[in-house]
């Protein structure tokens, strides 16, 4: 057994429930957690993700070093920086597992460096309750459904045998193996886009463990009904903090368990965890859909590239309040409501019939809790082309939408303030108001606030011809 050890991380932003860690403190006199910055991943692409990158860095090297580990962040390619490390260095190397094709292939190429060279190594089960080769049917297929694949991932995880707490235990000394290490600020944003994201989010284990304790304590029971009303809270919000490892899957299930009563929302909530492993199975056993359709058919869908229309859908300025609302949201706090994502969603890839891999790539550069598995298989079941999808001809009104889960229109003033004086009659269909009325209140549309950039009957028409030409061609 090696003296020093190097704690890989990559999105284990976390003290409780890290194995990798826990392991290497156990085991070793020293240990640093070495996160390798490689900017070609974010740049132009995840541009959100470098402001809370660079927060939980700030945030877990201060919780580090209450156990004298030593945070480094070196910048470069992962496998480069890596396999720079040599047995003469008498360094062992852990990690936990990101359940994603690319990384399952640096990780392999990684070991067998390990092994060529015989560096120690050793990693372990990421942020997932069961690794994705663990759940399949009988027949040893994937599953392509999520109920059945949910009651049987679900099945297995309880029927395990419970692992020992990965506790992290605090070293005698602290040391720096890295000679080069850069800033956390180094990994910032290049614009002031981020300066507001401090006012909404604090990026820490200590913050994802109060979220969690409170929504438990007082929202859980009704999240059933409450999380499809963006005004109110109703959610954990806790996505962000589960997709960059400030908590685990498996601590937030445990919790759910510990409760004494379980209605439907309890149900509800625990299946959410759920989706999330069933879409890390999906693109591992179907990679293709990182790339295009899942289901092939819509390969010839007659989608529609309109740049102009596009760039209103990312702007917020449609003139459908709850769609506008949702995006003005999105790039405001690095955050968008669930309920929200499928309205916004639907309308691109339906009312203005754009690629759903534009939206793909716009929420991949604009949220927190952007991940390769769920944005795909989200925007795959929204535009029906996925597994378990969504039928293409289910389309979102987003009049409808708004009057039912945003009936005061709270929701919309709040990310359309220009929309602030409007009545609640026609807080969703501004253009209905007579013009009197809208100069009145200083509110005509056309000038202070956009006219719907299509008319919902038409499109939704045209969406549905569309599909049913895709149909005669298959």
């Amino acid at each position: 057994m090696t003296q020093n050890a190097v704690f890989w991380l990559r999105d284990d932003f976390r003290i409780e429930d890290n194995p990798a860690l826990s392991y290497a403190s156990c085991n070793h006199n020293t240990v640093s957690a070495l996160y390798i910055y490689d900017k070609s991943v974010f740049d132009d692409k995840r541009e959100a993700q470098k402001w809370w990158l660079s927060r939980s860095l700030e945030e877990f090297k201060v919780d580090l070093e209450k156990y004298n580990i030593c945070l480094e962040i070196v910048e470069g390619n992962q496998l480069s920086v890596l396999k720079k490390i040599k047995k003469s260095d008498n360094i062992s190397v852990y990690w936990n597992k990101v359940y994603e094709p690319l990384e399952i292939k640096k990780d392999n190429e990684i070991i067998q460096f390990f092994q060529k060279n015989n560096i120690a190594y050793k990693n372990f089960r990421g942020n997932v309750l069961n690794e994705f080769q663990e759940v399949k049917k009988g027949d040893g297929t994937p599953f392509k459904v999520y109920s059945p694949f949910w009651k049987n991932s679900e099945r297995i995880f309880l029927e395990k045998i419970p692992n020992k707490d990965h506790k992290v235990k605090k070293l005698k000394k602290i040391k720096k193996l890295f000679k080069i290490n850069i800033s956390c600020k180094n990994i910032l944003p290049n614009k002031d886009w981020y300066k507001k994201f401090d006012t909404y989010w604090q990026p820490s284990e200590t913050t994802a463990k109060k979220y969690l304790e409170k929504f438990i304590k007082n929202d859980i029971y009704d999240y059933g009904t409450k999380r499809d009303f963006p005004s109110i809270k109703g959610t954990s919000k806790l996505s962000p903090f589960i997709r960059n490892g400030q908590i685990g899957v498996k601590t937030i299930y445990d919790q759910c368990a510990k409760l004494k009563s379980k209605n439907i929302s309890v149900r509800k909530y625990i299946n959410e965890l759920g989706w999330r492993e069933f879409s890390h199975s999906l693109i591992n056993y179907f990679p293709q859909m990182l790339k295009g359709n899942l289901r092939k058919e819509f390969d010839k869908f007659p989608w529609i590239n309109d740049k102009k229309k596009l760039s209103l859908w990312k702007k917020g300025m449609t003139g459908y309040p709850i769609v506008d609302a949702g995006m003005r949201e999105l790039y405001e706090t690095g955050w968008m409501h669930n309920r929200i994502r499928m309205v916004v969603g639907s309308f691109l890839v339906k009312h203005l019939r754009i690629n759903w891999q534009e939206g793909e790539k716009y929420f991949r550069n604009c949220l927190f809790d952007f991940n390769e598995a769920n944005n795909v298989a989200q925007w795959q079941w929204v535009a029906g082309c996925g597994a378990d999808a969504a039928p293409y001809f289910r389309i979102f009104n987003p009049i409808l939408q708004g009057e039912k889960f945003d009936k005061e229109g709270e929701y919309v003033k709040k990310w359309v303030p220009e929309l602030k004086k409007v009545p609640q009659k026609f807080i969703h269909k501004p253009w209905e108001m007579e013009k009197k009325y809208q100069e009145a209140i200083n509110t005509v549309i056309g000038k202070d606030y956009p006219k719907p950039i299509v008319i919902h009957e038409v499109a939704r028409k045209e969406a549905l011809e569309a599909f049913q030409s895709l149909k005669k061609k298959n």
